[in-house]
């Protein structure tokens, strides 16, 4: 089962790959060393995924960021949060779905579930819901040629 050691060690573990330049993670949704799946781990993986990515993505550093013309107009030890560009920059942050970054008060009044919980409900109605496009006519006609070509191969009787 999905718990605070699992998500920090794949965090931590995926980010320093990618920061050291990889372009896949192995191991989305595994715990035991791969001998367990878990959903619920999986959706949680798909979040620190994004969340990743949005690092990797970086802060670009310029006037606008930097919020230089607006530290002018405000001036030292003034209120920055009720500034129209805090809010706006604020919300350029990574938003992810299931962390959730309320007040513990709402967070319990909401129920106090954990990230594993809402992980797992997700992957649920993920399973339950989801309605895959299907795939062209062409794709389907490429895969069953490869089927054919690899049975054909194999002896294999039809």
């Amino acid at each position: 089962m999905g718990d605070a050691q699992a998500g920090h060690e794949k965090t931590l573990t995926g980010l320093l790959a990618a920061l050291a330049g990889v372009n896949v993670v192995y191991g989305l949704g595994m715990l035991e060393s791969g001998v367990t799946i878990d959903f619920g781990q999986l959706v949680m993986d798909n979040e620190f995924a994004g969340m990743i990515k949005h690092v990797l993505n970086g802060i670009p550093v310029n006037d606008e960021n930097l919020a230089v013309d607006v530290i002018h107009d405000v001036g030292p030890l003034k209120d920055f949060l009720a500034q129209k560009h805090t809010l706006k920059h604020m919300r350029s942050q990574s938003q992810p779905d299931l962390i959730d970054r309320r007040r513990r008060s709402k967070w319990e009044d909401l129920g106090g579930t954990d990230l594993y919980a809402r992980a797992s409900a997700k992957a649920r109605e993920i399973l339950e819901t989801h309605q895959p496009d299907p795939l062209p006519e062409d794709v389907l006609a490429t895969i069953r040629s490869i089927v054919e070509g690899a049975e054909a191969e194999l002896g294999v009787d039809k």
